[in-house]
């Protein structure tokens, strides 16, 4: 078991997003080179004051690297401070008290650093700690309280570490969900638009040998579909990228279903929508159209010989009902292999609390039923 978490802590990748060096970090050493020129100057039992004096002043500046190089900084202050302890069993202790700023030092190197420079780092630390309580020959409570102040100093390291990658990794799941969430986003735009072109085509083939000109109107209209497929997937493949811009639109809602059907290559698409739309959660909004989009989707991929897609928003107490049906002859295969758009309408559907049923109607032709809460659970 230790073993197994030592070689996980010697493999700890270093701290990802170090910050550079900043102007706090400038004003840092100077108030603590000022500080340690001041106790050189005042204090009167300082010993070797001029070197003791340096020294602080000296090491100061390692501050500034702390974040980027933090074993080095612990190796030149500690290895300093350990030169200062073997020069005091010569003689008196030397050091000033401003040197208590190499804590910083055992702090970044927790918080910063690699799993194997933290080993090393804090081994440096302890050896150079220990012989620095050799000279005052303190007692067995001046080094507990010696070692529990670095030890607090790596564990405030150790915290702040914890929470950053905490966070961060909440940060990834977010942004991993919202790449499903756009992902499906865009299995509905595509299979959408591709499903309406290719029912255009099949018309505008049929048509062709008697109605030349309805033909070049049906071609038209796939035109503009395949513009709008490829514009939104070019869009939606912007967001999806790692670092890409992304302008948001609008998403589109309830009120936008009676645009829908007017684009669908179906005889006849009947929308029903409740009078008042304006209190609908945004998320509750753009569901609704996204479930209708791919009903209407496979309805158009799946019936045969379908003649009219019913799409009714009911708006009850506390939830809004969506019930897409249509009269077309079910495909076999619609039956047994409902597909990554079902499960993708599941899913949605499952997040916001609601409820879906799909599947063939007793008068026949399929039936979607989803059932939303208009307040959503957060």
């Amino acid at each position: 078991m230790t073993t197994n978490v030592l070689r996980s802590l010697w493999a700890e990748p270093r701290a990802t997003d170090a910050p550079g060096r900043m102007p706090r970090d400038w004003m840092l050493v100077g108030a603590l080179m000022v500080t340690a020129l001041l106790e050189g100057a005042l204090r009167d039992d300082v010993a070797w004051r001029p070197f003791a004096t340096t020294v602080a002043v000296g090491l100061a500046p390692v501050l500034l690297w702390r974040r980027t190089h933090p074993l080095a900084c612990v190796v030149v202050a500690f290895g300093t401070a350990m030169a200062l302890g073997l020069a005091s069993l010569l003689g008196p202790s030397v050091g000033l008290d401003t040197m208590i700023y190499v804590l910083v030092l055992v702090y970044a190197l927790v918080r910063w650093g690699s799993g194997r420079e933290i080993v090393i780092g804090l081994a440096v630390v302890a050896v150079a700690a220990g012989i620095g309580m050799i000279p005052d020959h303190v007692g067995p409570t001046e080094v507990f309280g010696g070692f529990a102040i670095l030890a607090a100093a790596a564990a405030g390291g150790a915290a702040f570490r914890y929470r950053a990658e905490s966070r961060r990794r909440e940060l990834d799941q977010i942004r991993g969900q919202e790449r499903v969430g756009l992902a499906r986003e865009l299995h509905d735009i595509v299979a959408h638009h591709v499903s309406a072109i290719a029912v255009q085509a099949q018309a505008g083939r049929a048509m062709a040998g008697q109605r030349p000109e309805a033909a070049l109107e049906v071609l038209a209209t796939i035109e503009g579909e395949a513009s709008r497929t490829l514009a939104e997937m070019r869009a939606m493949v912007r967001v999806l990228r790692d670092g890409a811009p992304a302008g948001y639109a609008s998403q589109p809602g309830v009120a936008d279903l009676v645009s829908l059907a007017r684009r669908a290559p179906v005889p006849v698409v009947d929308v029903e929508l409740p009078e008042d739309l304006d209190d609908l959660p945004p998320q509750i909004d753009a569901a609704v159209y996204r479930l209708a989009q791919e009903a209407l989707t496979n309805a158009l991929r799946h019936a045969r010989d379908a003649s009219l897609v019913r799409i009714r928003v009911v708006d009850g107490a506390g939830t809004l009902r969506l019930r897409v049906t249509d009269d077309g002859r079910i495909d076999p295969k619609r039956s047994v292999n409902h597909g990554f758009g079902l499960l993708g309408m599941t899913e949605r559907v499952q997040l916001l609390g609601g409820t879906l049923r799909a599947g063939p109607a007793p008068e026949g032709g399929w039936t979607v039923d989803a059932e939303l809460p208009t307040k959503v659970r957060r």
